[in-house]
């Protein structure tokens, strides 16, 4: 068994497939990037363009090394690119179901030493590595987002995941200039379990009253030193993603403290699911964002 990860593939070519492809490539992998739409991959691979492009110019990465890692990532439709890939990491939305299907469909095609490994931020590594015919070699691999910036990536093992799969997990992490956390599998792992609840609260403090959606933002950057206040960060993360982390913590933890905000519930029923609608705690559709509370 070759531990040695050379080839990653990446399913799902949002946000999160698109810098992790990113990453991958600037560290000297061969990446392919897979998504069931040829625009989402197209526009994936102009993403990458555009943030390596912005990285020479702020002196981060040479125009040469953006070069080499463009060359490095090939976008494709077809799943059957995977074939040759050395790890997959599925970068696929946050829905069970989804992450399922995907498996039933990449595991044939995968060689019998590739390790699968998922991006997801809150589900059970053990219950995904069941749907696979590998669960032993499968992890989770939770890069933050967004994924050419943070620093952090949460390794967490299923109760099948074997030793040299780790090992070669966290040999891949290391050569991406990335710090490495290991999580036990608990539903949402360590950041998202700490960050979610506070979150939440922040949306119960709005609910009940206490402060505007103003005042909730400037007390925690300012009173806390936080970069970015838990409303604006809620609408960057995603209102949709925000409840399903809030549901897996409630669901497999069953305790109240968990319990999504109603307040919440009823921004994602609207569609307001932050800055990617053009709606959330703030309205982005001006050209300043503008609290809707």
């Amino acid at each position: 068994m070759g531990s040695e990860i050379r080839n990653v593939g990446i399913i799902g070519a949002g946000q999160m497939g698109c810098g992790i492809a990113q990453v991958a490539a600037v560290a000297g992998h061969r990446v392919h990037l897979y998504d069931l739409s040829a625009e989402r991959v197209e526009a994936a691979l102009a993403t990458v363009n555009g943030n390596l492009a912005r990285q020479v110019v702020s002196g981060k990465i040479t125009d040469d090394a953006r070069s080499a890692a463009l060359a490095l990532i090939t976008g494709t439709s077809d799943v059957n690119d995977l074939a040759s890939s050395d790890l997959v990491i599925e970068a696929a939305t946050e829905d069970e179901a989804v992450k399922r299907k995907i498996y039933a469909t990449v595991c044939p095609i995968l060689k019998p030493e590739a390790i699968l490994a998922t991006n997801t931020s809150s589900l059970s590594i053990t219950r995904l590595a069941s749907a696979t015919d590998r669960p032993e070699r499968f992890m989770g691999i939770h890069f933050m987002n967004p994924v050419p910036v943070m620093k952090l990536v949460e390794l967490v093992r299923g109760i099948a995941t074997d030793e040299p799969t780790f090992v070669a997990a966290k040999q891949f992490v290391s050569t991406l200039d990335k710090v490495i956390t290991v999580a036990e599998d608990f539903p949402a792992f360590i950041v998202n379990r700490i960050l979610l609840p506070m979150i939440n609260e922040a949306i119960y403090t709005l609910y009940e009253g206490v402060g505007s959606v103003d005042a909730i933002d400037t007390a925690m950057k300012l009173g806390a030193n936080h970069p970015m206040g838990p409303l604006q960060l809620a609408d960057f993360i995603g209102l949709d993603t925000c409840l399903s982390i809030m549901q897996v913590l409630h669901e497999g933890l069953s305790d109240s403290k968990y319990r999504p905000c109603p307040l919440l519930v009823k921004y994602v029923e609207a569609g307001w699911l932050g800055r990617k609608s053009g709606r959330g705690f703030y309205d982005y559709r001006g050209p300043t964002p503008v609290p809707t509370r």
